[in-house]
């Protein structure tokens, strides 16, 4: 699992990001069920993922802030 700064992800594409976030909120998915099923070796995995998730949505909602004032001027 990579994790990527707030600088790199500003630098992807938006659909580069809808990608990941596809991508991470599967992988949350697995590691809720593995956490409760008492099969994850580190819980604060969740953790990283859930505050991954959060940066790439409020990158995206810039991007598309962004796009939006552009489009208006």
């Amino acid at each position: 699992m990579a994790h990527f700064k707030p600088g790199l992800m500003r630098d992807m594409t938006p659909e580069d990001i809808r990608q990941r976030v596809t991508e991470l909120r599967e992988e949350l998915f697995n590691l809720r069920f593995r956490n409760a099923m008492r099969q994850l070796d580190n819980p604060l995995k969740i953790r990283e993922s859930r505050r991954e998730l959060a940066r790439l949505l409020t990158v995206l909602g810039e991007k598309q802030a962004a796009e939006g004032g552009a489009k208006k001027l």
